[in-house]
């Protein structure tokens, strides 16, 4: 589409692509020679690992999948870092000394557009204080470097050679994907086999697969499954339109993180999602139920379907309702985004001592910038062990309260939060789930069972009958948990307030005004004695240091197991008059 585009306003075709954060899969290849492509940009990372010699990558390469070909050309990394960060003259320098064995060498540099500006410090060191137009300066007066187009030098050199490559991204990509646990470990590697050189660290030490972001977040998963599943509907739907929605949803950035915001930033998620309903309401127009793995997590989910809705059920996940696909407005309330330990945390927790500049001329990277007021953020630094969606089932006791609902440090004495459930019926307008469970106390077990009914109806209500067996239940507490996400929650109030601190509510309702989908949304729950509602505040890295971002709001209503162990539960939405 990009390149059609390109042709008919611009005269050209393009034959070269910029691969996407530079993440390989020999499966791409059929795909790009369809679309004309004969040549891609990697990163030298990807040969090296590999086993390529360093030295020996100062050009192109071929490679092939089902004998279809495209050219790789490796990114030098020492010009990467380089360009902006050093001087002008200290990068001129770098290429007019380039002399790897190749008859006729290229530096590779291709990178993205906000290190020029965009990044912190890099707007006043490459415009006001004149980098940029000092380093074209020099490269344009060399008589040792020529500027030329990849297709210039694709079309007028031969290939060095043949690569086959592995499913990697750049180094750091690898580390990111990693559970926080496991980047540190390997960040820990990578310091122990210093005396082995960096091209040694780069061949034998690796992360994971960009892929394993879509395992790490579970958040992104369900996007991506989502568009995967939407996909499989083209043939059927076969228009312009459902092909615009689907192909706009399957953006990059929201499916992961690293230095940047990626799945932590709720409006990359509404803009997913947003389109993911838009060819939703274009693919399914009949009002009914359908159960299929979608997310290929092993469990069939459950869907529901009507014009006001998309509701999906996971029942792997302790049968949580993991979206509210509102219609009219293309918003799911269920965009929420739970809270993950990630490796750059120990820089709060356990943080080093400010370190010497390595170097005293140019500017930091952002790998290298130094994070200030670490006490501040500290404090706001909480990790949660279940997926923050609706309809979550809790077993607490007396001491249950909002900052403990905010900080996930309540006491939990159940197995149903984030626990696998069966189920037990799904056919016309109603669905059962079951958990044989327990609930835990000194370290022993006593058997629990959970049955949750849900009723859907076509006024955007579902109603839930719970149904609680146990003879444990002195003075224990059934907390019912929902965590709605909101565009903007200044227009937001929770029975007629607004959530500029925890709220507390006596009785079992609570009315929701949302000023920005023009919904009101009410939660009930049978029997309930309290009701607390609070922000729920994700801690993570990007370009300026650590970002607080508010992902969602956590709505708990709890009742005694003293008073009944059967609950009626209700979620109703319905347009503002």
């Amino acid at each position: 589409k990009l390149s059609t585009f390109i042709t008919t306003h611009f005269g050209q075709t393009p034959r070269g692509l910029w691969l996407t954060e530079r993440v390989w899969d020999s499966a791409l290849v059929a795909d790009m020679v369809t679309c004309g492509i004969e040549y891609v940009l990697v990163d030298d990372y990807h040969f090296i690992s590999t086993g390529f010699d360093a030295k020996k990558l100062a050009g192109y390469y071929l490679t092939e999948a089902e004998g279809k070909r495209v050219a790789l050309f490796p990114i030098d990394k020492g010009l990467r870092y380089m360009v902006p960060f050093r001087p002008a003259d200290a990068a001129a320098d770098f290429l007019e000394q380039f002399a790897p064995e190749e008859s006729s060498p290229a530096a590779v540099l291709f990178d993205d557009g906000e290190k020029f500006g965009i990044w912190p410090k890099t707007h006043e060191w490459v415009y006001e204080k004149g980098w940029l137009e000092a380093f074209l300066s020099r490269i344009v007066a060399s008589d040792k470097v020529k500027a030329v187009r990849y297709d210039e030098y694709y079309d007028t050199h031969k290939p060095l050679g043949l690569a086959y490559l592995p499913p990697y991204s750049y180094y750091e990509m690898g580390e990111w994907s990693l559970r926080g646990e496991d980047a540190q470990t390997l960040e820990a590697m990578h310091a122990a086999l210093e005396p082995f050189g960096e091209e040694g660290i780069d061949r034998f030490l690796k992360g994971s697969i960009w892929k394993n972001f879509l395992i790490k977040y579970p958040e992104s998963n369900l996007i991506h499954k989502r568009v995967l599943a939407l996909s499989a509907e083209r043939a059927a739907c076969k228009t312009a339109d459902f092909d615009d929605a689907l192909f706009r949803a399957q953006t990059n950035d929201v499916l992961w993180h690293g230095v940047f915001g990626g799945i932590y930033l709720p409006n990359l998620r509404d803009n997913a999602w947003r389109f993911i309903l838009h060819a939703d309401a274009m693919a399914h127009t009949k009002r009914g139920m359908s159960l299929a793995d979608w997310n290929m997590d092993g469990y069939e989910e459950i869907t529901w379907r009507d014009d006001a809705w998309v509701l999906n059920f996971t029942p792997k996940q302790g049968a949580q309702l993991c979206e509210i696909g509102l219609k009219d407005v293309a918003f799911n309330l269920q965009n929420t985004m739970t809270r993950y330990r990630e490796s750059y945390h120990l820089k709060l927790l356990n943080p080093k001592p400010k370190s010497e500049k390595v170097h005293t001329d140019g500017i930091d990277t952002i790998h290298e910038l130094e994070i200030e007021d670490l006490e501040h953020y500290r404090k706001q630094l909480h990790v949660d062990w279940y997926t923050r969606h609706a309809f979550i089932d809790h077993i607490v006791d007396g001491s249950f309260s909002a900052e403990g609902l905010q900080q996930c440090s309540f006491n939990e004495y159940g197995d149903f939060a984030n626990q696998p459930f069966e189920t037990l019926s799904a056919s016309g307008e109603e669905v059962s789930f079951v958990r044989e469970g327990g609930i835990y106390r000194a370290g022993v077990k006593h058997d629990a069972r959970l049955e949750k009914r849900y009723r859907f109806d076509s006024e955007g209500k579902v109603t839930a009958a719970l149904s609680l067996q146990t003879h444990e239940s002195a003075g224990l507490w059934y907390a019912q948990e929902h965590n709605l996400h909101f565009a903007d929650i200044t227009q937001v109030s929770f029975n007629g307030a607004f959530l500029e601190e925890n709220l507390r509510f006596e009785g079992g309702k609570v009315v929701i005004e949302d000023g920005y989908t023009q919904k009101r949304i009410t939660i009930t729950l049978s029997q309930a004695a309290f009701i607390v509602v609070v922000p729920i505040h994700s801690l993570s890295q990007s370009e300026k240091g650590f970002d607080a971002t508010l992902q969602g709001v956590a709505i708990a209503l709890v009742a005694s197991l003293d008073a009944g162990t059967a609950f009626q539960s209700g979620l109703m939405i319905e347009t503002r008059k």
